[in-house]
């Protein structure tokens, strides 16, 4: 997850999700994430502290602060890097799968009332965004 100003997805050119203020989140779903999985993980960007305070210290959520979340599937997250110069996806769920959970994680998120865009599930996409800070957390379940 990184702590954006703003962030956008294109494919072919064109735009299909856009933030500004709040979390660019790239997920990986492995083989054996499920709905409990998918659970865990919105209710952790919901309410992971990314976000300052009065003080400055990290102790607001995206929710704390009215900001959005931009997900964006990323199946090389669950890539095997630990031998050779190649890497293996033989740990990432199935495309069919892996796609209905990051549905059902979109959805997750929109329920807890955070509004959510989206790049599109096996596209050839082209990320742009400003880290604020830079801050950026890999969150493993």
């Amino acid at each position: 997850m990184q702590r954006v100003t703003s962030a956008e997805v294109r494919v072919s050119g064109r735009v299909v999700g856009a933030i500004d203020s709040g979390l660019l989140a790239f997920v990986g779903m492995e083989r054996g994430d499920d709905d409990a999985s998918v659970e865990r993980m919105a209710g952790r960007i919901a309410g992971y502290r990314m976000f300052a305070d009065e003080q400055g210290r990290m102790n607001r959520s995206v929710r704390d602060v009215g900001g959005s979340v931009l997900l964006v599937s990323q199946f090389t997250l669950a890539a095997d890097t630990g031998k050779g110069l190649r890497p293996s996806f033989s740990r990432a769920a199935e495309p069919q799968e892996a796609r209905r959970l990051c549905d059902a994680l979109a959805a997750g998120l929109r329920d807890s009332g955070l509004p959510v865009a989206e790049g599109e599930f096996g596209a050839d996409m082209q990320v742009s965004l400003v880290n604020d800070g830079p801050v950026t957390f890999l969150i493993n379940l």
